[in-house]
């Protein structure tokens, strides 16, 4: 690897300076299944092959055991006692902020809010900062390829604030058509745009940075879905440069009901609260109500305290693997993968090339009904997910109701794809 040296000011050359490097950790994914209860028990007779990992991740045993020896040993309400068992709840709690923040790199722990999942991240900041940001002649921007978590609250708040609701399009692998971007502006002032950093349908990798740096020229804010990315490899929020980020716990090896938005933090403060009741508050009398500090007026109630707990443990877990070898684990895979659904002619499989999409492949069996496709697949022991991925428009631009998804993560083999690969083999033969 190469970097740029400035040299002394004025200098008008850069000199190139070698840097050490050292080679990213190869994962072992046969030793890491070890972790996971799961592949020892047989479905169907047969061990399991989980290839539905972009909907949810299975749990290693680490949080397993941990969530356990909390909810045994450390479980009370937070943050408003003063007893032991209180104290190492909030503990507990306060520590996954802490390793909420560090995964991503924000600036900030206290820009860090503890959501149940992306959906209730998308709907906090597309309601508390939609509705004092939106209105008539400006456009809420998303693009065909979001999750309808990341597109339905965005196009009702455009709607009910009278402001105008744009998709940027695709093109034929499934990737954004940026040069669209100049004429949606020119229909009004874009707002903010909302888009994935990584396709839960086709897998296609957004230009994050990119589409960050044009929306920001509008005077637009940007939220990206970071659901199918930050289990997955490096996320820093500060380089991608982007206002709101949300990912979810189930994804990354955690437990479900818990999982995280991160906003700059003068944009939260100026942010009215999304729910109301205990916790979010610093005052409340007859006459008027107050707001309790970043981030706790945004978390109102008695939050998933052993999930979040969970999720801590899940990071620690991921950190403990590398995600820079979880990354060039399932580049591996996925270019595997496609290669040998290359060699089925009576596949098709959509979205871009194995360089530039992570470990999600869809495709369709001529003829076969994706359910059908997977029901089969079942009895052979292999799960992948079948229908429209909550990305029905997504389904439009590629013109079908459904699909077939494959995905992987640091416990996937290659093994698995080539029992994939078998039973579509069987599959094509059911059907003719």
């Amino acid at each position: 690897m190469w970097r740029s040296y400035g040299g002394r000011e004025g200098d008008r050359y850069d000199r190139p300076v070698a840097v050490e490097t050292k080679p990213t950790a190869r994962l072992d994914a046969h030793a890491v299944r070890q972790d996971f209860p799961v592949f020892e028990r047989p479905t169907r007779g047969k061990t399991l092959a989980y290839l539905d990992s972009a909907n949810s991740s299975q749990k290693p045993r680490q949080v397993l055991d941990a969530m356990r020896e909390f909810y045994e040993g450390s479980y009370a309400n937070i943050h408003r006692a003063v007893y032991e068992l209180a104290e190492k709840a909030t503990a507990g709690f306060e520590q996954a902020r802490e390793k909420v923040r560090a995964l991503i790199n924000a600036p900030e722990t206290r820009e860090v809010i503890f959501t149940r999942n992306v959906t209730e991240a998308v709907n906090l900041v597309a309601y508390s900062w939609g509705l004092g940001n939106l209105g008539p002649g400006d456009i809420a921007l998303v693009t065909e390829l979001e999750h309808h978590a990341n597109f339905v609250p965005w196009q009702q708040i455009a709607w009910r604030q009278g402001a105008a609701f744009r998709a940027l399009p695709i093109d034929g692998q499934g990737e954004l058509q940026l040069d669209a971007l100049d004429g949606i502006a020119r229909e009004g002032q874009v707002k903010v745009l909302a888009v994935n950093h990584i396709s839960n349908t086709l897998g296609t990798i957004n230009p994050i940075e990119q589409l960050v740096a044009w929306a920001h020229e509008q005077g637009a804010v940007v939220f990206v879905d970071a659901a199918q990315s930050v289990p997955h490899r490096q996320i820093d929020v500060q380089a991608l440069g982007c206002d709101f980020l949300g990912f979810t716990s189930h994804k990354l090896c955690g437990p479900g009901g818990a999982g995280a938005l991160w906003g700059r933090a003068e944009l939260l403060e100026a942010m009215p609260p999304f729910e109301m009741g205990g916790e979010m508050i610093r005052s409340v009398t007859v006459e008027k109500t107050t707001w309790n500090d970043l981030p706790y007026k945004f978390e109102a109630g008695t939050p998933a305290i052993a999930e979040a707990y969970g999720m801590g443990i899940a990071i620690d877990y991921l950190n403990g693997l590398g995600l820079d070898a979880i990354e060039q684990h399932e580049h591996e895979l996925v270019s595997y993968a496609m290669e040998q659904l290359a060699e089925l002619p009576f596949v098709t499989v959509y979205g871009p090339p194995p360089d530039r999409r992570a470990a999600i492949v869809s495709f369709n069996i001529e003829g076969v009904h994706p359910h059908d496709v997977a029901q089969i697949l079942d009895l052979d022991g292999v799960a992948i997910r079948a229908g429209h991925h909550c990305c029905q428009p997504l389904m439009q631009r590629l013109g079908v109701a459904t699909t077939n998804r494959a995905s992987f993560y640091l416990y996937t083999i290659p093994e698995e794809i080539d029992r994939l690969v078998a039973a579509l083999h069987k599959v094509r033969k059911v059907f003719g």
